[in-house]
């Protein structure tokens, strides 16, 4: 069973670290390199920068809970929630169809198919 994982290239956890503006100010992220590929991946979803997606999720997540305690661990899990419902089938695996187009209180799928 473990050969399925330790067979992964070693690139995928080396971490990696990257300086972000968040409303002007500098802040460094650090995570795997294979959370940044999914990052980039979301991000190009909705023609955002790995940046800019980061803001608006920064943004929401501090709207939503008031405050920001572990932001590196937010961005790791909602890669992996992304993943998780590329393969539920909740987000379509068509990247052209943008993250900000699926309805979240309808069970995610696109606006324009919850009808």
């Amino acid at each position: 069973m473990c050969q399925v994982f330790v067979s992964a290239d070693p690139q995928l956890w080396a971490h990696r670290a990257r300086s972000i503006r968040l409303h002007g100010v500098a802040t460094s992220i650090r995570l795997e390199n294979l959370f940044w590929q999914v990052l980039e991946d979301i991000a190009a979803r909705d023609s955002y920068t790995v940046p800019q997606l980061c803001t608006k999720l920064y943004d929401e997540l501090l709207a939503e809970r008031g405050a920001v305690d572990n932001f590196s661990s937010f961005l790791r899990v909602c890669c992996t929630r992304y993943l998780a419902l590329q393969l539920s089938g909740d987000i379509p695996q068509d990247m052209g169809i943008p993250i900000r187009s699926l309805n979240a209180s309808a069970g995610r799928k696109p606006a324009a198919l919850a009808h």
